[in-house]
């Protein structure tokens, strides 16, 4: 596929991925005792708890929010790397909460995902051409000859050049900026028509971090993928995403267009997001600390879980959880200051 081609039937504006109401708890150890006499009494970490919203193909949408939020739960799960708890994915139309064996694998075909560390991602005994390959001869992809084309064809889309200098190199061979272009690469050769990136450049020098973050962009418009950018740095978000969605102990508690969250936040997690930016200006302080840590999400708070930091809580806030209140067409909050 050429990199002006679009993915077939994955026109502008086609809704490829809605999440419904998704939930992701993980069950945490009990003695065996306990167990037995009280399975009850089971706690559960509600990494994602009641998610929703939809993704339009050739569309970036950015996750923002503090460590423990769940962004990084909530992107494994969108590519079946965790099974839901509860709640509904759909793909092209097609429920793959729970799919398995060759139906997973079919989608897995179609969704990738960009990981963190491109060191711990690749597998240190594989060249970078076997790196590539894999993926390939798992999909049942061609002959031996159309293999290396598509390889070769690839490593170039993702600006290692010349291609066949980077076949032979193992990942320590390779500086940062390149092993995460291998593994952009890695994910590409398969034609994908969803891409997750989490943090891709946070463990990247800063001189390198544009250059792969100028790819992501690229490859996601010319390609027609839809694509899901998470980090906790709002500058990077801005200049990648077109939507944003901010989430909070496992609940997205504002989403809009990416300007339009940035400029005039709503929510009051968000409000402290964006003036937690460092801004260069003498005598302006640059940042803005919310009070205390984040609650435990092995027991969130009743009402709006943001209400033991928020500084504009009212009474109710401590009792009633918050609807998700559609405030124009471009955005909605879930805050009891708009309902």
């Amino acid at each position: 596929m050429s990199a002006e081609q679009k993915k077939p039937g994955l026109s502008s504006g086609t809704a490829l991925l809605s999440v419904n109401d998704l939930k992701v708890h993980f069950p945490q150890k009990q003695g065996l005792v306990e167990a037995v006499l009280h399975p009850e009494k089971r706690r559960y970490l509600k990494a994602v708890d009641g998610v929703t919203f939809k993704l339009q193909a050739g569309e970036t949408l950015g996750v923002a929010g503090e460590s423990g939020c769940g962004k990084t739960t909530l992107a494994k799960t969108l590519v079946r790397l965790y099974r839901p708890t509860e709640g509904e994915i759909l793909f092209l139309g097609e429920r793959i909460a729970h799919l398995k064996g060759k139906e997973l694998t079919r989608f897995r075909k179609k969704a990738q995902m960009v990981f963190q560390d491109p060191y711990e991602s690749l597998n240190p005994r594989f060249t970078v051409r076997a790196i590539l390959e894999e993926p390939l001869v798992i999909h049942g992809f061609g002959n031996a000859r159309e293999r290396q084309e598509r390889i070769v064809s690839t490593l170039g889309m993702a600006g290692l050049l010349p291609p066949e200098a980077f076949l032979p190199r193992y990942p320590h061979e390779m500086s940062g900026g390149q092993r995460q272009r291998v593994a952009i690469a890695r994910v590409l050769v398969l034609e994908p028509s969803f891409l997750v990136a989490d943090e891709p450049v946070s463990m990247l020098d800063v001189s390198i971090r544009a250059g792969v973050l100028n790819l992501l962009g690229t490859l996601i418009q010319r390609l027609g993928l839809a694509g899901i950018y998470i980090s906790h740095d709002l500058s990077l978000i801005r200049y990648m995403c077109d939507r944003t969605a901010v989430m909070y102990l496992g609940r997205i508690v504002e989403m809009g267009s990416t300007e339009g969250v940035i400029r005039h936040p709503l929510h009051p997690y968000t409000q402290a997001l964006v003036a937690a930016v460092p801004v260069p200006e003498i005598g302006r302080p640059s940042r803005v600390n919310l009070e205390d840590e984040p609650p435990n999400p092995l027991d969130i708070p009743r009402g709006c879980r943001f209400h033991p930091r928020c500084p504009r809580a009212k009474g109710i806030c401590q009792e009633v959880p918050p609807p998700s209140v559609v405030v124009d067409a471009d955005r909605q909050v879930e805050c009891h200051l708009y309902s």
